[in-house]
């Protein structure tokens, strides 16, 4: 059985920050790309990081570039997702998904896919 769980995510303050982790069970993790998703209330899922199966490759949302960092930790079966200079439109669910397709990048069709973590970003 496939488990993805998220953690780390919380409440914080415009200008903060927050890591968050996923940690993928039951798959050859390095066989697997990775990606974080958010969806925020009225809006549509969007794709905000995505790593290869080895780390040697991301790729980034635009909204993100530069404020976000994707790296994983195949011993440790983790993806993390550092977020920096948070601001209140980052407020969202963030989901954790996993799909051995690397060239998905941040398109949704990834095949398992965690709970989600709530980030909430105050003003």
């Amino acid at each position: 059985q496939v488990q993805v769980v998220e953690s780390g995510g919380g409440l914080v303050q415009a200008g903060g920050s927050l890591r968050l982790s996923c940690t993928v069970s039951g798959v050859a993790f390095a066989d697997y790309a990775m990606g974080w998703f958010r969806l925020a209330p009225g809006k549509e899922r969007e794709g905000v990081a995505c790593i290869s199966w080895t780390g040697g490759s991301a790729y980034y949302a635009d909204s993100v570039k530069g404020r976000f960092t994707i790296s994983r930790d195949n011993a440790e079966n983790t993806v993390y997702l550092q977020m920096n200079s948070l601001q209140p439109e980052d407020t969202a669910m963030y989901y954790c998904a996993a799909d051995t397709r690397w060239s998905l990048l941040l398109r949704p069709e990834y095949r398992y896919w965690g709970q989600g973590t709530q980030v909430t970003v105050s003003s």
